[in-house]
């Protein structure tokens, strides 16, 4: 049965401990939450999961880029044309304590082949299909 561990993300030193811990316990891998420190420490936590052959599933379509395995998550650019509506309804009077609270309801899959390769993961062909983006 999997079981969920969360890691510290303080230090660099606490992830480094958490992703080798990880990396001891047989077909093991690494969600990362979106948070801003996992965001700040990206390019370690991207390094760390290669170095240690662990794949990883990422919040946002820059840590796939960067060589993270997949990356599952809000799309930005959505992100930004919703803020930009409701700042033109403050524009137009609304007041912001009024308006509603809303979710992405657009999400993004990223997939990076060459990851996928180094981790000698194979990637199913309806996970390709379905991705926005496959990274060669």
């Amino acid at each position: 049965m999997a079981e969920v561990r969360p890691v510290g993300l303080q230090e660099p030193s606490e992830i480094e401990r958490g992703i080798i811990e990880f990396a001891r316990e047989p077909n093991g891998g690494l969600i990362v939450a979106p948070n801003a420190v996992a965001i700040v420490h990206r390019e370690l936590i991207i390094n760390l999961a290669a170095r240690h052959k662990l794949p990883a599933i990422y919040p946002f379509r820059y840590f796939a880029e960067a060589g993270g395995l997949v990356a599952y998550g809000p799309d930005a650019a959505d992100q930004y044309r919703r803020a930009a509506v409701y700042v033109d309804r403050i524009l137009k009077g609304a007041k912001p304590g009024e308006l509603p609270v809303e979710q992405s309801t657009r999400l993004t899959l990223s997939v990076n082949l060459k990851t996928a390769r180094s981790l000698g993961v194979t990637v199913p062909a309806m996970l390709l299909a379905s991705a926005d983006e496959v990274i060669e």
